[in-house]
């Protein structure tokens, strides 16, 4: 394949959707929405500029900086598209992006780059600062990587249920013998067209903890870990702020592949970690949202202290309720039948 055609093949695959122009709530000179195809047209240059080193006429009105020093931003923002598995959908995932990769830029350029795609401007985002460890830190007993993960996993806004692939070299080791006599039988049913045997060979294997899921149209034998976020707290489902925290966890991770660092397993048999998604540390997003506490009584992270101290003096999220009860206190008084 030609260079012409792998950068089609590039484009198509990552968001590239047809232009829509003539829009009255256009936002950018693209003639784009944030609801709608803005963050194909930031892929579309990314892709022309990969082609030709060369940025989007017009840009210059938009920001403050040189051409040259545009063009070191969108190096940056090719490999870091490039990267994210998978790429940004939404116009809040590329704008989180762009803010992400430029983060010690002018913050005027990058809300002028933001403004040019008609992608969303702070407030709606979040900065993050944790960088992803190049090494393990002290203290993890082992890491892994998810396959994409399913909204429908997460239990709440400190809880999630995450699946890896038995291909991971950890995992092919660990595969019990039954759950692999289990897998190739159900394929043989399946080819034999004996759903029902299939079907019972997989409940076998979910019992087992494990789960044959389809990813990009290829079944895979993943094991399943449950998850709960080191160092937070967030509101249980039947308190205030509960639902939202659960939502906006889900927003983060969904169809994203994560990267999970595991610490310990507590008494219920979770695995407790600390998770990064596209190079963002998740606790930290859920902090800044003030959709969690920092979980004191396990945790004495600076970094953690500091970030719910910010949400609190914004009273974002939880902490626009002058006094909202902690989760634990909750709990507490729950089992205690107050």
């Amino acid at each position: 394949m030609n260079l012409l055609g792998k950068a089609l093949k590039y484009l198509y695959s990552h968001c590239w959707q047809p232009a829509v122009f003539g829009d009255s709530d256009s936002l950018g000179p693209h003639g784009v929405s944030a609801a709608t195809v803005g963050v194909s047209a930031l892929a579309q240059d990314l892709l022309s500029f990969d082609i030709t080193s060369k940025v989007p006429e017009g840009l210059s009105n938009h920001v403050v900086s040189s051409r040259k020093a545009q063009a070191s931003w969108y190096r940056k923002l090719s490999v870091a598209w490039r990267e994210s598995n998978p790429p940004p959908k939404t116009p809040e995932e590329a704008s989180r992006l762009v803010v992400q990769t430029l983060k010690k830029h002018h913050k005027a350029d990058v809300e002028g780059l933001l403004a040019f795609y008609g992608l969303p401007l702070a407030p709606t985002l979040v900065e993050t600062t944790a960088e992803v460890p190049a090494a393990l830190p002290q203290g993890v007993k082992f890491e892994f990587r998810t396959i994409p993960v399913d909204a429908r996993c997460v239990t709440d806004g400190d809880g999630i249920t995450v699946y890896v692939s038995t291909s991971d070299p950890r995992e092919s080791c660990l595969v019990p013998q039954e759950v692999q006599i289990a897998v190739v039988e159900r394929s043989e049913a399946r080819a034999q067209r004996d759903f029902t045997r299939a079907d019972a060979l997989h409940e076998s294997i979910i019992e087992a903890g494990y789960r044959v899921i389809n990813v990009q149209n290829e079944e895979v034998l993943a094991r399943k870990y449950r998850i709960r976020l080191r160092g937070i707290d967030a509101p249980e489902g039947e308190m205030p702020y509960g639902k939202e925290a659960k939502d906006e966890l889900a927003k983060i991770v969904e169809g994203k592949c994560l990267r999970v660092l595991v610490y310990e397993e507590d008494r219920y048999g979770r695995s407790v970690g600390d998770i990064y998604c596209n190079g963002n540390f998740v606790q930290e997003l859920m902090l800044k949202k003030g959709m969690a506490w920092h979980y004191t009584a396990y945790d004495k992270r600076a970094e953690l202290a500091k970030w719910e101290k910010n949400a609190r003096a914004r009273r974002v999220g939880l902490w626009a309720s002058p006094n909202p009860e902690e989760p634990w206190e909750w709990r507490k008084n729950k089992r205690e039948g107050r």
